[in-house]
C-alpha cells in the first residue's frame, strides 16, 4: 500500500503540473481573441491583412488566428480535466453521497471509479488514439485552405488529456484504497491527499471567509484611524 501511495503522489504531481502549465494558455487565448475581433472590425487592418495574405502566397493571418482560438480552447479544456478532478473543482450532481459518513462516501467514490470512470476513460483513450492516428494518416488539415494544417497535433491533445485524467483517477483510487484497506497511518495519508469530500470544500470555504473577515477588519481599522485623525485635526483648528 505504501508503494501505491507513492505512485499516487507521482501521478498526482504529473496531472497537476500539466494542468497548471496548460492554464497559462488563457493569456495568449485572450490576446488572440481580442486582436482578431478588433482587426477584423477595422477596415484599415482588414485590408492590410488581405494584401499581406496575397503577398505571402495565400496565408491568412485572420484564419490562422481563428483556428488558434479553438485550438487553445481545446488544450485548455482537455489538459485541465485531471487537475479539476483532483481539486474537486468539477460539478458534482451529488445530493445523496454528501449525506453519508466519510467512509461510505469513500466507498461510493471507489466503486464509481472502478465501475464507471475507468472503463469510460479507457474507451475514450482508445477512441482518441484512433482519431489522432486517422488524422495523421490522412494528412488532415484545416477546413480552410489558409488555416492551420497537421490537424493530428491538436487532436492528440484529446488523447493526452484523457491519459492525464486516467492518472488522476488512479491516484484517487489508490488513496481511497489506502483509506479503506490500509493501516490507520496509511488511511490518514490517503485521506490527507484527497479533496473529493464535501468537508474538504467546507474547510476551504471557511478559510476564504476567515481571510475576507480579516481583510474587512483591517479596512475597518484603517477607516477608524483616518476618522480619528480627521477629528483631531478639526479640534486643533
Amino acid at each position: 500500500m505504501d508503494f501505491l501511495l507513492r505512485l499516487a503522489g507521482r501521478f498526482d504531481a504529473i496531472a497537476r503540473q500539466c494542468g497548471r502549465l496548460a492554464a497559462w494558455i488563457i493569456l495568449p487565448l485572450i490576446f488572440i481573441i481580442m486582436f482578431d475581433v478588433v482587426t477584423r472590425k477595422l477596415d484599415v487592418t482588414r485590408l492590410w491583412f488581405s494584401d499581406l495574405s496575397i503577398a505571402w502566397g495565400g496565408i491568412s493571418i485572420s484564419t490562422i488566428f481563428q483556428d488558434l482560438q479553438w485550438h487553445f480552447h481545446a488544450i485548455l479544456m482537455m489538459m485541465t480535466f485531471a487537475i479539476g478532478y483532483l481539486t474537486n473543482a468539477h460539478v458534482r450532481v451529488d445530493i445523496f453521497r454528501e449525506l453519508l459518513p466519510k467512509r461510505k462516501q469513500a466507498w461510493v467514490e471507489f466503486i464509481g471509479l472502478l465501475v464507471l470512470a475507468i472503463p469510460f476513460v479507457v474507451v475514450m483513450i482508445e477512441e482518441a488514439w484512433q482519431l489522432t492516428s486517422l488524422a495523421f494518416g490522412q494528412g488532415e488539415g484545416s477546413e480552410s485552405l489558409t488555416g492551420i494544417g497537421k490537424r493530428w497535433m491538436i487532436k492528440s491533445v484529446v488523447l493526452i488529456g484523457f491519459s492525464l485524467l486516467m492518472l488522476a483517477i488512479l491516484a484517487t483510487l489508490f488513496r481511497l484504497g489506502a483509506m479503506l484497506f490500509g493501516t490507520e497511518e496509511q488511511g490518514l495519508r490517503g485521506n490527507k491527499a484527497l479533496a473529493i469530500f464535501p468537508g474538504d470544500a467546507g474547510d476551504l470555504e471557511a478559510a476564504r471567509l476567515a481571510a475576507e473577515a480579516a481583510l474587512q477588519d483591517e479596512i475597518d481599522a484603517t477607516e477608524l484611524a483616518e476618522k480619528l485623525a480627521r477629528e483631531k485635526r478639526d479640534r486643533e483648528q
